[in-house]
């Protein structure tokens, strides 16, 4: 037996909402969740390069924390209206020490593989004697040590209220597609978390 135009017509419109629905869902879900940001500067170097686009996972913590290593968006604490890129060095409750040349988390000398000191430059002009993150508080240091003057250094710890999304990949130039390494062996011998 077959359809009457009008049968067609209305399983033809039905489709047509389907789709359109299915598509405004995926749309919504991916707006929600995925944002891209592109690289402004040299302070993640050599991992990322200025003007390369990173597409940023925010549900990535919806459930469970940063991790130490992760690089993430944050918003600026002294600039509300700036987003930053950096790398999350210690978690709540590490003990954090940084001196001219190493940074220490939990008694842990971090032997960072990610990291970019000119020759002969020490690595941190900013001394941190000792200090512990307390719940919610994140400490974000660049790669390219030298370049950054927006970092926990100078700020301090970075609330989790602050912390936008974790940098999954880099999606262009699409030659240079890749994913964003967190370097996790650096920090697997620190104890806590």
């Amino acid at each position: 037996m077959s359809r009457t135009a009008a049968e067609q017509r209305a399983h033809l419109m039905r489709e047509i909402v389907e789709t359109l629905l299915f598509v405004g869902l995926v749309f919504v879900i991916v707006h929600f969740t995925v944002q891209s940001n592109q690289v402004q500067d040299a302070t993640m170097s050599p991992a990322l390069q200025q003007s390369e686009l990173i597409a940023v996972n925010k549900a990535a913590y919806v459930i469970g924390g940063p991790s130490r290593g992760d690089v993430v968006v944050f918003i600026d604490p002294q600039d509300l209206k700036t987003e930053r890129l950096e790398r999350i060095i210690a978690i709540p409750g590490d003990t954090l020490t940084i001196t001219a040349s190493q940074v220490i988390v939990d008694g842990v000398t971090l032997k960072e593989p990610y990291i970019s000191v000119p020759q002969g430059v020490e690595e941190n002009p900013t001394i941190i004697p000792t200090l512990t993150l307390r719940s919610n508080q994140y400490w974000v240091m660049p790669d390219a040590r030298t370049q950054s003057g927006h970092d926990s250094r100078n700020f301090g710890p970075v609330s989790r209220g602050n912390i936008v999304g974790k940098a999954a990949v880099v999606f262009w130039p699409l030659k240079d597609f890749r994913g964003i390494p967190n370097y996790s062996d650096v920090f697997s011998a620190v104890k806590g978390k």
